[in-house]
């Protein structure tokens, strides 16, 4: 064999070599798809993911786009306060609770500011005069219907659903909301939801619904029970 034909095809060996090595680190890697995030993958989505959690109370871990143990915990918790499955995996249900998009490295929330203003009218002219918290769970229960297949599938579609709310039949959804409605629904846009994944809520000292009564309640604040 001439040196010339060795050299040719040495170097063909080595490319080929260095080809399927790539290729298969790149299988190898746990790297985040479209399909799903979990324990394992890596890349900015899960830098976003770890992101929203930190800032919202969830994640006390570092940044740094390793889908670890704490993100799994953190992800449970998120999913075990918003009523989702806790798996500790960002599925598509998930991600959506999130405001995150799979697919890309979009983070909207799919909401805008008239969506955030529609939504801050409505918790103050539901719930002004309760304490904070329970401002930002009658937020958290409109968007819980908006995520339900049982409700429309958008903030206004839910306010003004026929019935749904005692203060569009009254005419109170249209008074200016104030700073502590509009933070409250903010809040509950990032993801607080103090309910749990609650989809009634209701007075018990003004309600006079049979049926509201019957729904199962779970929890307390202010003068609203809140029940699934």
């Amino acid at each position: 064999m001439s040196k010339t034909l060795f050299k040719i095809t040495a170097l063909t060996l080595l490319l080929t070599v260095a080809v399927v090595s790539a290729a298969l680190l790149w299988q190898a890697s746990p790297v985040a798809d479209a399909a799903s995030l979990k324990q394992g993958s890596t890349g900015s989505l899960v830098k976003t993911v770890q992101t929203k959690l930190k800032n919202w109370g969830y994640y006390t871990g570092a940044i740094d786009g390793i889908y670890g143990a704490k993100t799994v915990a953190a992800v449970k918790y998120f999913q075990r306060k918003n009523g989702l499955t806790q798996d500790g995996v960002v599925g598509p249900a998930t991600a959506k609770a999130m405001g995150i998009s799979l697919s890309s490295s979009s983070t909207s929330t799919g909401y805008n500011s008239n969506d955030e203003y529609l939504l801050a009218r409505c918790i103050h002219a539901e719930a002004r005069g309760e304490p904070y918290t329970g401002q930002v769970a009658v937020g958290a229960v409109i968007l819980n219907r908006v995520r339900s297949s049982s409700f429309p599938n958008t903030i206004a579609g839910v306010i003004y659903q026929a019935g749904a709310f005692t203060a569009v039949a009254d005419g109170q959804i249209n008074l200016t909301p104030g700073a502590s409605a509009i933070k409250a629904a903010r809040d509950a846009m990032s993801g607080w939801d103090p309910t749990n994944g609650c989809l009634y809520y209701y007075n018990p000292k003004t309600a006079t619904s049979a049926w509201i009564w019957s729904r199962e309640v779970r929890l307390k604040i202010g003068d609203h029970a809140f029940c699934v």
